[in-house]
């Protein structure tokens, strides 16, 4: 069996937040004061995240992104990991980095296979002022953590912001090569708690690549296959660093993906604002054949493209945050 939508898109990428909680509060996500958190008895327990992935995965799905919110904030991350990776897929994580001094080599040992870290500044006193925390030195021990955990490739993302970040390009890639790692940079999405993403404040692909190649040479990789991100070979390889271009170049066309928020809704897209409800299910006696419907009727309505630049595009109520990304 599998998870195929009208367009003839395969559906093989679940993602699953953990939890809606955050650990930093960036300012292109979240309000100083964070947001009205998901109920704590409304959360997926464990038991009922490894149900549902292990419904996932008999409808082929063959890797599983764990995310938040900051999934680490979630206390038994590490058993999730575990769980989910004796069902069989290649399991990953996307996080802030701030507790992976401590966990990078747990996580590993769980069979997390991959690891995405976000760090959008390199400057100790902008990232105090982007996260609203003084937390820059954790992340990059984070980052060594986990390069010394053993998880290659490591990815690191940064959000890239016009008066933000954006003289900063360069040096987060070259920090990157550094470090072993691929440095991937992703234009602002009109996924804020605020609601106030501004297209002027984002910096698109096009110009992030021009700016690279002030200092690099790029020339694309073959291949990208529903990867979000286009990669380029920095000065003849073997480095390379990823564009995710969501807003102006959107890669709907090959999107593999399905979503589970924190509290059990499957989402079709990120940007979608109709969720389906596994929770009834799941506590109401329901069968595995009673989810994987749910999960064949959402892919079933998925639509053709997330409709960022038509005239009748809405900002979804959650914001990434509560998503999960």
């Amino acid at each position: 069996m599998s998870l195929v939508d009208g367009f003839g898109r395969v559906h093989r990428d679940l993602r699953i937040s953990l939890t809606d909680k955050c650990s930093l509060r960036c300012t292109y996500c979240m309000p100083a004061e964070g947001v009205p958190w998901i109920e704590r008895d409304s959360i997926l327990t464990t038991d009922e995240i490894e149900r549902v992935a292990r419904v996932c995965v008999s409808l082929g799905v063959t890797t599983i992104r764990l995310t938040g919110g900051e999934p680490l904030v979630r206390k038994d991350a590490v058993e999730v990991v575990r769980r989910l990776a004796a069902l069989g897929p290649e399991v990953s994580m996307t996080t802030n980095g701030l507790r992976l001094a401590e966990l990078a080599v747990p996580l590993r040992e769980a069979g997390l296979t991959r690891l995405n870290i976000s760090i959008d500044t390199l400057d100790a006193e902008r990232f105090a002022t982007l996260t609203r925390r003084d937390r820059l030195g954790d992340v990059l021990a984070g980052i060594e953590a986990a390069r010394e955990a053993g998880f290659t490739p490591l990815k690191l993302n940064a959000v890239a912001m016009r008066g933000v970040n954006d003289d900063e390009l360069v040096d987060l890639v070259e920090f990157a090569r550094g470090a072993g790692a691929q440095m991937r940079f992703i234009e602002q999405m009109p996924l804020d708690a605020g609601h106030t993403w501004d297209r002027a404040a984002m910096v698109p692909g096009a110009e992030i690549l021009q700016t690279l190649r002030t200092r690099f040479d790029l020339e694309p990789v073959a291949g990208r296959g529903s990867s979000p991100a286009d990669l380029w070979t920095i000065d003849g390889g073997p480095a390379t660093v990823g564009v995710i271009a969501s807003v102006t170049a959107p890669f709907c066309a090959a999107c593999d993906r399905i979503r589970i928020t924190a509290d059990g809704h499957v989402r079709n897209c990120l940007f979608a604002r109709d969720e389906s409800d596994l929770v009834p299910v799941l506590r109401g006696g329901g069968t595995d054949a009673d989810l994987a419907r749910i999960f064949e009727s959402s892919i079933a309505a998925k639509r053709a493209g997330h409709g960022i630049d038509s005239p009748t595009f809405v900002q979804p109520t959650r914001p990434m945050s509560a998503i999960g990304g």
